[in-house]
């Protein structure tokens, strides 16, 4: 009898790459058969970071590169930069495992990389293993990163500085500052590491994109047009991943939620910034205030500040014995002490979404918060911080998807402290204004398509059953 397909998936860090690639994992293991083994980086792990990984079905493992030393970049070398570096250095330690993988009788069958992994492509290739990206962001994103090359090659001013708006396929207009933070200035040496990233790409037999037709319908039909001409390799919309609830008998009750249950229904505005988000000591303050301003209802999940950057809890770089509590304005703790909810560090996210006293969202806007927040039909209040966040909050306040409210920072303004009324103003407008319902309306349509996406035998089911179909052909194709 023929060994199951064997599928190596590797992942770099943060929860908005770890979770989906282990729901992958999942659904292809229970759903499809297959074996799959997780590859992680040592360098790029953290506690956050793995605890999706605890618990995987039978069939799914998990293999771990070792370290690499990271000691000759400069202490304020862009995140980005550490990331790709560590993947860079650690490709002869995954040709290796990659090899050693061969050797067994299950042998390969398809090699899988995350979105920021795409440099390990060339290693299966050489030996022979066909290639995907797992794209666990939006369908937008790939096509800007796809784009970056052009665009270097055609201009020679920042992207702050382009003249005319950038027109992707099928995507509504960016400006150049919309564009994914790490291009955004040439002289640092991540946008190389960016130009690369797109050349190697190309080496994909197709993109797996954790996205939906709801979504992106626009980009979808134009990226389909393309793939069509041969310009780009396929790609599949095998979205929404996301995070399940835990059943409450299944766990002790988080103290936040207990703090919800007595919480009238869509009041209280959840405030988080993801695991690697931080504000400024400023800006702290500002959000501070302007949560107290509101008058209304919030969960804060609080991190410590940094000043420098606004990544900085990403790798765990912003580890400290601190109470990030202590950081908040004199007596705010005490004055908020009926109306708000102030938990450090950490907390339930996808729990918090579904509950029903939650009626708004402000957050960062990486991809994982966004589809969780869609998931639970929650309206966002968008506040990006870094990577493709700016871009994820120009798409998700479009008139096209309406899922949140953005104000666009006005010209010369941009990493500006945020002041406290324009945050009152934003918090209310989501919670009792006219956008914000329809925002919330919009959210409840998506929520919906969501269920109908990740319904047995929706789209999601119909797609991933595509993607397993080319990797069995793979197999098939080597005479196993």
């Amino acid at each position: 009898m023929a060994a199951a397909p064997h599928v190596v998936i590797l992942t770099s860090s943060g929860a908005g790459h770890v979770l989906p690639v282990s729901e992958l994992a999942k659904r292809l293991a229970v759903q499809h058969g297959f074996t799959v083994t997780i590859v992680t980086y040592a360098s790029l792990s953290s506690p956050g970071h793995s605890s999706p990984l605890a618990s995987l079905p039978p069939g799914v493992s998990v293999a771990v590169l070792p370290e690499v030393s990271l000691s000759d970049l400069p202490a304020d070398a862009h995140l980005m930069t550490r990331i790709l570096t560590v993947i860079n250095r650690a490709l002869p330690q995954l040709r290796d495992l990659l090899r050693s993988l061969l050797d067994l009788p299950a042998g390969i069958t398809a090699f899988m990389t995350d979105m920021l992994c795409p440099a390990a492509l060339a290693v299966g290739k050489e030996m022979g293993v066909p290639g995907y990206v797992f794209y666990t962001s939006s369908l937008m994103s790939l096509l800007s990163l796809l784009y970056t090359p052009e665009l270097s090659r055609t201009t020679t001013c920042e992207c702050g500085d382009l003249p005319e708006p950038v027109m992707l396929p099928g995507c509504v207009p960016l400006h150049g500052t919309d564009l994914v933070e790490p291009v955004q200035n040439r002289s640092d040496p991540v946008y190389e590491l960016m130009i690369d990233l797109r050349l190697n790409y190309l080496l994909a037999e197709g993109f797996i994109v954790n996205t939906m037709d709801a979504l992106e319908h626009e980009t979808l039909v134009a990226y389909k047009e393309l793939s069509d001409k041969g310009v780009y390799p396929p790609a599949y919309a095998v979205g929404p991943f996301t995070r399940r609830r835990c059943p409450d008998t299944d766990k002790v009750k988080h103290s936040c939620l207990r703090w919800l249950d007595n919480q009238p229904d869509g009041s209280v505005l959840y405030v988080s910034f993801g695991s690697g988000g931080t504000l400024s000591t400023a800006q702290t303050a500002e959000l501070a205030a302007g949560l107290e301003a509101s008058g209304q209802r919030f969960l804060w999940v609080v991190h410590h500040p940094n000043d420098k950057d606004s990544s900085a809890a990403y790798l765990g770089t912003a580890t400290t014995d601190a109470d990030p509590l202590s950081y908040l304005p004199d007596g705010f703790i005490k004055r908020m002490n009926r109306t708000g909810l102030l938990v450090p560090l950490w907390a339930p996210q996808v729990e918090i979404l579904n509950h029903v006293a939650v009626g708004g969202f402000m957050s960062h806007g990486g991809w994982n918060s966004t589809l969780e927040s869609m998931a639970a039909g929650v309206p966002l209040l968008a506040w990006p911080l870094y990577a493709e966040q700016r871009m994820n909050a120009v798409m998700l306040s479009s008139n096209r998807v309406g899922l949140a409210l953005w104000e666009r920072p006005p010209l010369g303004k941009e990493g500006a402290v945020v002041p406290r009324e324009e945050v009152a103003a934003l918090v209310r407008e989501l919670m009792e204004g006219e956008k914000g319902a329809a925002a919330r309306k919009k959210a409840g349509h998506l929520r919906d398509e969501a269920e109908i996406a990740s319904a047995p035998g929706g789209p999601q089911d119909r797609a991933l059953a595509v993607v397993a179909g080319m990797v069995s052909l793979h197999r098939k194709s080597h005479g196993e």
